[in-house]
């Protein structure tokens, strides 16, 4: 099983996510939140991206055995679901947010027989909205999309409601709740702080800073 506090110290280490409830950030969707993640950095760091790899490889390995393919998603995606497929030697394909505008118009790329069992790999899931797409484009294609591993997860209701509703299982290596009691811990911010930042995640559609 995943160590989710020792992830959650590696992306607070290379400030693949960022903290500032007082200063807070602004989403492309306009929420504003106290909080960014740019899972992205982990490549440029050799050690802790062969960390995250391996943490991720093992969740694979443990809860979805039975996948025969792995789906990266456009572009956040793609690396992970390649360095994955590569360790546990597993066919790889990864997933365009629509269909190439030229040459033969694939949204997805690679090999794959319908009928296969395919996980989709993403860095990060908020609503859930655009990965869950991700899985539609899969299953309209003849795939049977067994799951989804992700490497962050803000834990939002919506979302877990909507990967119910779609029936699709999904991991991440680590959360919302582990990341918010690490920095606690480890004094990155103020048990005050810490109440601003549980109730965004509430409602973070709504939450202004104040």
């Amino acid at each position: 099983m995943t160590n989710e506090k020792a992830v959650a110290e590696k992306l607070l280490q290379i400030n693949a996510i960022k903290l500032s409830p007082q200063v807070p950030f602004t989403w492309a969707s306009g929420w504003k939140s106290p909080i960014y993640c740019d899972n992205r950095k982990i490549l440029s760091f050799p050690y802790i991206r062969d960390f995250i790899k391996s943490e991720m490889c093992s969740v694979i390995f443990e809860k979805f055995p039975d996948a025969g393919v792995l789906a990266g998603v456009a572009t956040a995606g793609i690396a992970w679901g390649a360095m994955a497929a590569d360790q546990l030697k597993l066919p790889y394909i990864y997933v365009r947010p629509k269909p190439k505008e030229h040459g033969l118009s694939n949204q997805i790329e690679g090999a794959f027989e319908p009928g296969q069992k395919v996980l989709v790999i993403e860095d990060l899931i908020s609503t859930g909205k655009s990965s869950l797409q991700v899985c539609e484009v899969l299953k309209a294609a003849g795939a049977e999309v067994v799951g989804m591993v992700s490497i962050f997860t803000y834990g939002f209701e919506i979302a877990d409601e909507a990967f119910k509703t779609a029936n699709i299982p999904y991991q991440s290596l680590t959360n919302y709740q582990t990341l918010i009691s690490l920095a606690l811990d480890k004094g990155m911010i103020a048990a005050e702080e810490q109440n601003t930042l549980l109730n965004w995640r509430n409602d973070p559609a709504n939450w202004t800073g104040k």
